[in-house]
Parts: structure tokens; sequence; C-alpha cells
């Protein structure tokens, strides 16, 4: 794929990557139908999950390019890592902002006291250098360490599982399509990983 093409391929995903967030902003001024009888409610779960989504499709770009031979699709992993930082900050900003109103006693309670938000927490914070280190010039700078602190990603990724595991209240068919969908991935990891080293 040529670089026009590929560029073209980045503006595509980039938009699609915010859609959702666009569409919450529009719902929250009142436009699409609003955003139902708990805003707030309804603004967690659309960021929290949009996030979570991001991180598994981040995740999947390996094995899908290995299996394709689509190389060009690497270059897409930086916007969709990001974007799934994007939003799992969102959903903890609304969380602290406008479901806890700011009251860092009832937020740090909270934490210290509900498991499914203490691994929400564990893996924001577990975020935040990935995000920062996601650059050419951080790459270059860290050289062989930069792969091992993305590895931070699939631990991520059980976490957020977890989290959204844990925090339904009902059991549904969605947690499970997710824990799935993250034991598939971490199963395809874990056999590359045991293969190239019996190669070596």
């Amino acid at each position: 794929m040529n670089n026009a093409k590929i560029i073209t391929t980045k503006y595509v995903v980039l938009t699609l990557c915010y859609l959702p967030f666009l569409i919450s902003i529009f719902k929250t001024f009142g436009f699409a139908g609003g955003l139902g009888a708990n805003p707030i409610e309804t603004l967690l779960h659309s960021f929290g999950k949009n996030g979570l989504n991001l991180i598994l499709i981040t995740l999947a770009i390996t094995p899908i390019r290995r299996l394709t031979k689509l190389n060009f699709l690497i270059r897409l992993r930086r916007i969709l890592g990001l974007a799934a930082f994007f939003y799992i900050l969102m959903h903890a900003t609304v969380y602290v902002i406008l479901d806890r109103e700011l009251i860092w006693q009832s937020i740090i309670e909270d934490v210290s006291t509900r498991p499914y938000i203490t691994l929400g927490f564990i893996a924001l914070l577990l975020l935040i250098p990935l995000a920062i280190t996601s650059t050419n010039n951080m790459q270059r700078l860290l050289k062989k360490k930069w792969a091992k602190l993305h590895q931070l990603i699939y631990l991520i990724a059980i976490l957020g599982v977890i989290h959204y595991f844990w925090q339904v209240r009902i059991t549904t068919i969605e947690p499970i399509i997710y824990s799935l969908i993250l034991l598939i991935l971490l199963t395809y990891r874990i056999n590359f990983y045991w293969k190239r080293r019996g190669r070596l």
C-alpha cells in the first residue's frame, strides 16, 4: 500500500475512533435522543466500553498483520492505542467529576474498597506511561525497553475485562464475549512466544 493510501486509512481510522465521543457530545446537549434517564451512567458505560474495545482492537493488530501479511496495519496501532487511552481517561474523568463530584474521600474509599474500581484505577495508571512513550522519539530513546514496557497492554487488557465483568451487576453475554476475545488474543500471543523460543 502506497503512502497516500496509508495516510487516507489513518484519517479514516482516526475519525472512526473518535466518532463515538462526538456522538456522546451531541447527545449531552440533547441531540440524537439525548443520554437517557441516567446520563452520567450512560457516559461512563460508553467511554469505558469504547476504551476496552480499542484496547482489544489494538492487541488484535499484530496477529491480524501476521496472518494476513498486511504490514501497513502496524501503523494504525499508535492511533488505536492513544484513542483507547483517551476513552479510558474520559471514563475516569466522568467518574471523578460528574459521578463523585470531586469528593476525594468518596473516590479514595471507592478505589480502596470496591475491587472493580481498584482494577480500573490500576489499568489507567498503567496506560499513562504507554501513552507518554508512544512517540517515535521515545521508542528510539528506550530501544528494547520500549517493547517490554508496551507489553503492559496485555495486563491492562486483563484488568479492563475483569473490571467490566465485575462492574456488570446482572450477568449478560457481553462480558463473556470480551473475555473470550481476550483469551483468544492471549493464547495466540503465548503460542507465538513459545514457537519463537523453540526456534532460538
